[in-house]
C-alpha cells in the first residue's frame, strides 16, 4: 500500500492493516514550513493548466499570515458533502487529520440543499482564514455564494463525480493527493484573487448552462443515486435521453441579447468564466480556450440541435475538427460583462452542474476578483 508519506507528502505513519492490533489511521506529528524568499514582490508562477498567477508575500496577502515567513495555525473550515459521489468516512478522516497538522480545523457536514452557502458564510463570519472544500461542482457553488466578497479563501478538494473546478486549477482527482497540494498551497499563501460569474444575483465558477444542457442536467439529477457508480454513463445516457423525449427541439426556446445590441435566438446556450465546459473521462471538453479566471465570461450559443450538428460540436470540443466556435450555427462572444438570456416561455438553466429550475429571463455579469482561491502552483 502506497504510504501517506508519498500521497500527502506529510510526515504520516501509514495505515495499520485491518483486523490487527492497534487497526486504524495514525498519525505522527506534521511539520510544514517555508523560506521567503521574496518578502516584497510578488512571483510569476503558473498553474498546471497554464493560468498565470502573482503569488504575493506574506506582507500582501491576508490576515492569517504571520511576520515570520512560516504559513501555520490556520483557522480553516473543512466542509464535506458526505453524499458526493468519491466521499468516503475513511477519506475525510485521513484528509482532517493531515490538516489538522498544521492548521487548526473545524469540520462541518452539508445535509441539504443550500446549507453549504450558510455555513460558508458562517466561516466568514467566525474569522475563519480558509474553506476547504470537499465535495463535488455542486457543493462548491453553494460555499462561494458564501464566501464571495470576503478574504475568506475557497480551497477545492474533489469529491464529486466529475470535478469540473477542481481539475481545471490542475488538482488531481484524488481527494486525498489533492488534500497534499492543498497543504503545500496554504504553506506557501499561494492565494489568489479571481473572478466569478453572476447570473440573478448568484454566482457560478465555470460555467451556466441554459436551455438543453439545463434539461441534462435535470435528468441526471433525478437518477442522482446512479452517479456513484454510472458517472459518465449516467451523463451519456442523460443526453440521449434528453434529447429524444425530454427537449422541445422544434423551435428555437430563448434569445440571448450581448450589450453591443446583437441578439442571437439558441436551443443550447453557455456561459462560461473558465475552460474546459466539463470532462469526458480524461478528455476535456474545450469549447472556449482562452477563457481563464483572470478574463470576463464568455456566452457560446447553439442555435440548432440537429443530431449531425450537434455530435460535430462534441468532436470539436474533444480535439476533433475545426474549433467549437468554427461551426455555422454557433456563435460566440467573448470578453462579456454583462448579457440577458429572455424568452416569453420558460426555459431550464443549471449553474456549475446544479440544476436550478425554469426562469424567463437570466441577466449575466462578470464579479472580476470577488473570490479569494487558493491555487496549486503547477
Amino acid at each position: 500500500m502506497m504510504s501517506f508519506m508519498s500521497r500527502l507528502r506529510v510526515l504520516v505513519s501509514g495505515l495499520s492493516s485491518p483486523g490487527s492490533a492497534g487497526s486504524g489511521i495514525c498519525f505522527t506529528q506534521t511539520t510544514m514550513s517555508i523560506a521567503c524568499k521574496s518578502p516584497t514582490h510578488p512571483k510569476r508562477c503558473k498553474t498546471k493548466r497554464g493560468l498565470e498567477t502573482e503569488q504575493l508575500p506574506p506582507i500582501m496577502l491576508y490576515r492569517f499570515w504571520g511576520g515570520g515567513g512560516s504559513v501555520e495555525g490556520l483557522k480553516v473550515l473543512l466542509l464535506v458533502n458526505p453524499h458526493a459521489s468519491s466521499v468516503t468516512a475513511r477519506t475525510q478522516v485521513v484528509i482532517q487529520k493531515a490538516l489538522a497538522a498544521d492548521h487548526d480545523v473545524t469540520l462541518a457536514a452539508t445535509h441539504r440543499r443550500g446549507h453549504a452557502s450558510r455555513l460558508a458564510h458562517g466561516a466568514v463570519a467566525d474569522g475563519c482564514d480558509a474553506v476547504a472544500v470537499l465535495g463535488g461542482d455542486g457543493t462548491l457553488n453553494e460555499a462561494i455564494n458564501g464566501l464571495a466578497g470576503s478574504d475568506v479563501a475557497l480551497a477545492p478538494l474533489p469529491g464529486g463525480s466529475t470535478n469540473v473546478f477542481a481539475r481545471t486549477i490542475g488538482l488531481p482527482d484524488d481527494p486525498v493527493e489533492a488534500a497534499a497540494m492543498l497543504l503545500e498551497t496554504l504553506a506557501a499563501g499561494h492565494i489568489k484573487r479571481v473572478g466569478l460569474g453572476q447570473v440573478n444575483g448568484r454566482y457560478f465558477l465555470f460555467h451556466a448552462g441554459v436551455g438543453y444542457d439545463a434539461a441534462v442536467v435535470q435528468q441526471v439529477e433525478r437518477r442522482a443515486g446512479l452517479k456513484r457508480y454510472a458517472n459518465h454513463a449516467l451523463f451519456a445516457f442523460a443526453a440521449v435521453d434528453t434529447w429524444l423525449r425530454h427537449y422541445d427541439r422544434s423551435r428555437p426556446r430563448f434569445t440571448v441579447y450581448h450589450s453591443d445590441g446583437e441578439a442571437v435566438t439558441g436551443q443550447f446556450a453557455i456561459c462560461l468564466n473558465t475552460n474546459p465546459y466539463t470532462y469526458l473521462g480524461s478528455r476535456p471538453f474545450d469549447v472556449m480556450p482562452d477563457t481563464t479566471l483572470d478574463v470576463p465570461l464568455s456566452m457560446v450559443t447553439l442555435r440548432s440541435l440537429r443530431a449531425n450538428r450537434l455530435l460535430r460540436v462534441a468532436a470539436s470540443a474533444l480535439g476533433y475538427g475545426p474549433p467549437v466556435t468554427a461551426h455555422r450555427h454557433v456563435h460566440s462572444h467573448t470578453g462579456v460583462t454583462s448579457v440577458v438570456v429572455a424568452s416569453d416561455a420558460p426555459f431550464p438553466y443549471q449553474l456549475d452542474g446544479d440544476y436550478l429550475g425554469e426562469t424567463t429571463r437570466l441577466e449575466f455579469h462578470h464579479a472580476a476578483n470577488a473570490l479569494a482561491l487558493a491555487l496549486p502552483l503547477g
